[in-house]
């Protein structure tokens, strides 16, 4: 047995001050951090938009190829935009044609959507002309394109 409760060594641990030490350094790793994450957030913010806005307008595309219809994207405002399934082809909302609304308000804070046009996106998977929408912040810009092929490409203009 290598157990001792002499008074001259005392028992096994660490003290208060080399706890006090390791806290410290903790504390400062852990503060610089956060700062580090803080200053990274709105381009992690700006990708997420970009990402969903990407995922929306291919399930769009796979939409209109889908049921044989059309499928419009209607941005709204900086923040929201709409996705229309078109079932009669006229353009717009009609009783019964499901319209799914999509905002980027609450999860992306400080994220603008700009739009030079609302694209559709016909049966054959094709689209309606050149659309350009572009994602921006205080971290840049970003664009996603839309072809007349329907292609759906993200670029850093």
């Amino acid at each position: 047995m290598d157990t001792c409760a002499c008074p001259v060594h005392g028992p096994p641990g660490y003290t208060l001050t080399e706890l006090m030490v390791v806290l410290g350094i903790l504390g400062v790793v852990l503060g610089l951090g956060g700062l580090w994450f803080s200053s990274q957030l709105p381009y992690y913010r700006l990708n997420g938009v970009v990402r969903q806005i990407r995922a929306d307008l291919l399930a769009a595309r796979a939409q209109a190829v889908k049921k044989g219809n059309e499928v419009r994207v209607f941005f709204t405002d900086a923040q929201h935009y709409d996705i229309l399934n078109d079932v009669n082809n006229n353009g717009r909302a009609d009783p019964g044609e499901p319209v799914e609304p999509r905002s980027i308000l609450e999860e992306f804070p400080g994220v603008a959507i700009e739009s030079n046009n609302n694209p559709i996106f016909y049966p054959r998977g094709t689209a309606s002309s050149l659309a350009t929408i572009r994602v921006s912040n205080v971290s840049g810009e970003k664009a996603i394109t839309i072809g007349i092929t329907g292609r759906v490409k993200v670029a850093a203009p």
